[in-house]
């Protein structure tokens, strides 16, 4: 609302007219109604256009209308004096080096300060406190505050940005100590698959998936059910154990059939021993290989090189040995470098699939794991049959010397502590 002529508007009351008075209050009132609109350089403009229009004094009147600097008044006019921005550019709201100046120049080294407290173990000192904590911006920014750098978390995380640090999570990438020769067995392996396939008979990846405890635990993923009604899973998995006091476990051995894109899958309950693993090889052929292969004689078995059908598991050629004299088969064996097991087919055909498949789903039993690993399918046509295998199977059993030695093993020339056929030793 305008202020009335002899209304005490200003201190300058009593050196001014009821016209400068009625001046200074509009001023004033259109001040307050555009400030919120206009950046800092408009701002300035338009304080100083009001400082011209009014004349003799104009600055000194508009500055203390406005409650704002005489300088801002005074740049404002020497700005509008000046011919507009060329069409196209946008005008600078400050001149060049005005405003605050950078954290940088106002703390020389902070920047390397800073790229010590994140990467201690190369720039810095190794017993840095921030070695052993979580590096948030807000701990780094207290202790560049505590170091004689105060400075506020956003700064800290705009530093980071400009010295081209991000969030990153681990990454699986080191592999460890390779064997010279671990690319030369993948073509080696790679080979031998294509002229066992060419000449129609069966390559089979096998491996043990992860043993699972079975009961109301909760398994990792997430699974859509009714909204606010999750499945209720123990909070501790300690394990349910049997009548003799032992933990229930189930343990997935697979064969995967590269040609069929089909899987076996036997559900072991008590320990994943070489003789489990050779038992669910013969029940893969006696249910799924023999029915598409019924004429081979011949089958090529990629392991890894660890495990129960590790390629220094006495154990593993012997059962492996007695299978082939009951099926008549000769099993020709690859195995995977010590290390490569993810390269393995079955890990990622068909047991990332089966982990897909159970996800978020407690394993409530036995059944439960055979049904979902027999219900797992994908849009290439996998295709896996499963089934529980009841027996025991014992650790620690000893292979005699002269037991091994009777073994018919021809091995192949390139690396033969890797590449073999078990022969069979008699007509089945």
């Amino acid at each position: 609302m305008a202020a009335q002529v002899g209304e005490v508007v200003g201190p300058w009351k009593k050196d001014r007219g009821a016209h400068a008075n009625q001046k200074w209050v509009e001023i004033r009132r259109r001040f307050e109604l555009l400030a919120p609109h206009l950046d800092e350089r408009a701002r300035r403009c338009w304080l100083g256009a009001e400082a011209v229009a009014y004349g003799r004094g104009g600055a000194t009147v508009v500055a203390e209308a406005c409650s704002v600097s005489h300088r801002t008044v005074e740049a404002g006019m020497r700005e509008v004096d000046k011919p507009p921005t060329a069409p196209g550019r946008r005008a600078r709201l400050r001149h060049p080096g005005g405003g605050s100046k950078r954290i940088e120049e106002k703390f020389p080294g902070i920047k390397e300060e800073l790229e010590k407290l994140v990467d201690p173990c190369t720039r810095g000192d190794p017993q840095s406190p921030l070695r052993w904590t979580s590096k948030s911006v807000r701990r780094l920014a207290a202790e560049l505050t505590a170091r004689g750098f105060p400075i506020g978390a956003d700064k800290v995380a705009q530093l980071l940005r400009g010295l081209k640090y991000s969030l990153q999570a681990n990454r699986k990438a080191a592999e460890g100590k390779q064997h010279p020769d671990r690319d030369a067995q993948f073509q080696f392996i790679a080979d031998n698959s294509q002229q066992f396939m060419a000449a129609g008979e069966p390559v089979i990846s096998v491996d043990t998936k992860k043993k699972e405890k079975i009961g109301t635990y909760k398994n990792a993923g997430r699974e859509y059910e009714p909204h606010g009604r999750a499945q209720r899973v123990d909070t501790h998995d300690f394990g349910d154990r049997d009548a003799e006091g032992r933990i229930i476990y189930g343990i997935p051995y697979g064969v995967y059939d590269q040609q069929q894109n089909a899987g076996w899958v036997s559900v072991g309950i008590d320990h994943d021993t070489a003789e489990f693993a050779v038992t669910t090889i013969g029940q893969w052929w006696n249910k799924m290989g023999q029915p598409a292969y019924p004429h081979t004689r011949r089958v090529m078995v990629t392991p890894d090189s660890g495990g129960s059908n590790g390629s220094r598991v006495r154990a593993w050629k012997t059962h492996l040995q007695r299978l082939a004299d009951q099926t008549g088969l000769e099993f020709h064996v690859f195995h995977f470098p010590p290390g490569t097991s993810k390269w393995n087919k079955i890990e990622h055909r068909m047991f990332s699939q089966i982990t897909l498949n159970w996800r978020g789903r407690p394993l409530t039993s036995h059944e439960v794991v055979v049904n979902l690993i027999a219900n797992t399918t994908t849009t290439t046509g996998l295709r896996i049959e499963a089934a529980l295998d009841p027996a025991r199977y014992p650790t620690g059993i000893k292979i005699p010397d002269n037991e091994f030695a009777a073994l018919r093993i021809e091995r192949y020339e390139f690396h033969p502590e890797w590449n073999y056929a078990i022969l069979p030793r008699a007509s089945p």
